[in-house]
């Protein structure tokens, strides 16, 4: 197994111990409920809840908590506009 694919296991792991404590620490939020995938991509993390980005509802930020936190946002932004 190469460096590289250690360094991405231990990333994931430590990616969804910040998602874990996120949705711990804000039990009632989007993110807590709806559990959204993560991924990296150039540095920006993306909470994805759907198919793909121009089909779900994202959120974008430069750590974990904040793509959560964005993703909350546009959740929410979601319900509302919806009403």
């Amino acid at each position: 197994m190469s460096k590289n694919a250690f360094y991405r296991a231990d990333a994931a792991r430590m990616a969804l111990e910040e998602m874990e404590l996120y949705c711990a620490t804000h039990p009632n939020s989007p993110s807590a409920a709806r559990r959204p995938t993560l991924s990296i991509r150039r540095g920006l993390w993306i909470a994805l809840l759907g198919p793909t980005v121009e089909n779900g509802i994202v959120g974008i930020g430069f750590t974990v908590e904040g793509a959560l936190r964005a993703f909350d946002s546009q959740y929410m932004a979601g319900l509302r506009f919806a009403e």
